[in-house]
């Protein structure tokens, strides 16, 4: 059990302790996972980035999804018989939002190049993992030395998908319980981060780009 996400990000900061000073990134899942990632990023002297990507919804069933687009790149899962004009639709929607909340959330700033970076991806837990799993298959088109994720709780399903996906190089997960419904059972307080929070953690964790 967790106090908040600051009490999580300090506890994960411990276990990450090895890679202070080190070529690193910390890439926090917007929004929950930037409280944590902030006290990552300062513990371990390093850069605070958000992972900014959106699922693609299937035509009829908009919560199924069947890919996931970032500013950078589009990654696929289960697009058959779905067809491209769709996609390539979805896809120009979807940057369009991307594009905004970049805006937003960056300002004067530029996103921090990840190529031979040693990148940890960072949110307050999962359930399924789906998330994580698409952020770091659309990392590693970015050329990271090294991707790491780093998360307070997830089920041991999700720990195992993590695990198995190869473009992750090690998971750092603190509490793995058997009984799991969901994330913020795991805290004492878990309120939203809204987009101001967000943005103001941002600024303040990197107040100018550390390249």
């Amino acid at each position: 059990m967790f106090k908040d996400r600051i009490d999580a990000g300090a506890q994960l900061a411990v276990k990450l302790a090895e890679y202070e000073n080190k070529n690193v990134v910390v890439l926090a899942i917007p929004r929950g996972g930037l409280p944590i990632g902030a006290i990552v990023a300062k513990a371990l002297k390093a850069p605070l980035d958000v992972a900014l990507s959106k699922k693609i919804g299937h035509p009829y069933h908009k919560e199924y999804a069947i890919g996931a687009v970032s500013m950078e790149d589009i990654i696929l899962t289960d697009a058959m018989g779905i067809s491209e004009a769709y996609i390539q639709e979805e896809t120009l929607r979807i940057r369009k939002k991307l594009k905004e909340r970049q805006e937003e959330y960056y300002r004067n700033r530029t996103p921090q190049r990840l190529k031979d970076k040693t990148v940890i991806i960072v949110d307050d837990g999962i359930a399924t993992g789906n998330t994580l799993l698409v952020t770091v298959d659309l990392v590693s088109h970015r050329k990271p030395d090294k991707i790491i994720v780093a998360i307070p709780v997830a089920p041991e399903s999700g720990i195992l998908k993590l695990k198995s996906n190869p473009n992750v190089d090690e998971v750092v997960c603190l509490e793995v319980p058997h009984h799991f419904q969901a994330v913020g059972q795991f805290y004492e307080a878990f309120e939203q981060v809204s987009d101001e929070a967000a943005i103001r953690i941002l600024e303040e964790t990197n107040p100018v780009n550390l390249r």
